[in-house]
C-alpha cells in the first residue's frame, strides 16, 4: 500500500474505533471513496491492534486491576478485581463463538458491503438513540453483575457484522442497563481488549501457517493507529462526561444516507 493509504487508514481506524459509529464501517468505506484496493481482513485487524495497545496504556490502571483480579482468582479469593476479570471473560464468550461460526462458514468474507455497513449505521445508531434517551445514569462498573456483564457481552457479538460498532453496540446496552455515559465507554474499552487481542492472533495464526506473514504496511498501519487511538481515547473520555451520545447518533444518520446513495447510484 502507499504511504498515504496506510496513514488515512491508521487515522480513520484510531479515530473510529472509540467512537461509537463503526470502525469496521469505515474501513470498508476507504476504499470505496478513494479508488485504493481493499486493504483486505489482514490489516483490518493488526490495526484493531494497534487499538488494542491504545486501550492498554490510557486504562493501565484497571489492566493492573484485571491482573490482579486473575491472581485473586487463583488464590480462591473472590475479590471486586477477581469479579470484573470473569466478567470481562464470561462477556467475550458470545463473541467468540460467534466468531468462530461466521469464519468457519466464511460468512464473515461476504458481509463487507456498502450496503451492510448502510443498514447498520441507521439501525444500531436508532437503537443507541433509545437506549441513550431512556436509560438511566446510576450504575457504576463497580457494581456490575454477572447477568449484566453477560448482555453487554452478547450485544459485542453483533459487532463482528460491520457497520455495528463494537463500542456502539456495547455503549449501547450498557446505557439500556443503566450505566452512566463514562462508565459504559469504560466497560466497553475493557470487555474489547480480549476481543480484538484474540482476533488479532487467530489472524497471525492463520497468516503465518499459510506462509503469507504479517507485512510490514500491517505492522506500520498499527504503529499508526495506536497514536491516534491514544489520542482519540483521552478525547471521548472528556467529551462523554459532558454530553449525550446524540452528534454520533446524527452522524450515524448521515454516513447511513451517504452510503445508501453510493450503494444504490
Amino acid at each position: 500500500m502507499p504511504i498515504e493509504q496506510i496513514i488515512v487508514l491508521a487515522i480513520v481506524q484510531g479515530i473510529t474505533e472509540f467512537l461509537p459509529i463503526s470502525s469496521s464501517g469505515h474501513l470498508i468505506l476507504v476504499p470505496a471513496l478513494t479508488g485504493w484496493p481493499d486493504q483486505g481482513l489482514a490489516t483490518d485487524v493488526m490495526v484493531h491492534v494497534g487499538s488494542l495497545f491504545a486501550i492498554l496504556v490510557y486504562f493501565w490502571r484497571d489492566v493492573l486491576r484485571l491482573m490482579s483480579g486473575v491472581l485473586d482468582l487463583a488464590k480462591r479469593r473472590w475479590t471486586t478485581d477477581a469479579k470484573l476479570a470473569v466478567y470481562i471473560a464470561a462477556a467475550t464468550i458470545p463473541a467468540v463463538i460467534f466468531g468462530l461460526v461466521l469464519k468457519a462458514t466464511g460468512f464473515l468474507d461476504s458481509i463487507r458491503g456498502i450496503e451492510i455497513v448502510a443498514w447498520n449505521a441507521l439501525i444500531f445508531g436508532l437503537l443507541l438513540l433509545i437506549a441513550d434517551r431512556i436509560g438511566p445514569q446510576v450504575n457504576v462498573m463497580e457494581n456490575m453483575t454477572f447477568r449484566t456483564a453477560m448482555l453487554i457481552g452478547l450485544a459485542q457479538a453483533l459487532a463482528l457484522i460491520p457497520g455495528t460498532s463494537r463500542s456502539g453496540i456495547t455503549m449501547t446496552a450498557a446505557r439500556y442497563l443503566g450505566y452512566t455515559r463514562p462508565e459504559a465507554a469504560r466497560f466497553s474499552f475493557l470487555l474489547g481488549i480480549p476481543a480484538i487481542a484474540g482476533a488479532g492472533l487467530l489472524t497471525v495464526l492463520d497468516l503465518e501457517s499459510s506462509g503469507a506473514g504479517v507485512s510490514s504496511d500491517a505492522l506500520l498501519a498499527a504503529a499508526f493507529t495506536f497514536v491516534s487511538a491514544l489520542i482519540a481515547i483521552a478525547f471521548l473520555m472528556a467529551v462523554v462526561k459532558r454530553l449525550s451520545f446524540l452528534p454520533f447518533v446524527i452522524y450515524r444518520f448521515l454516513i447511513a444516507g451517504f452510503l445508501f446513495v453510493l450503494a444504490y447510484s
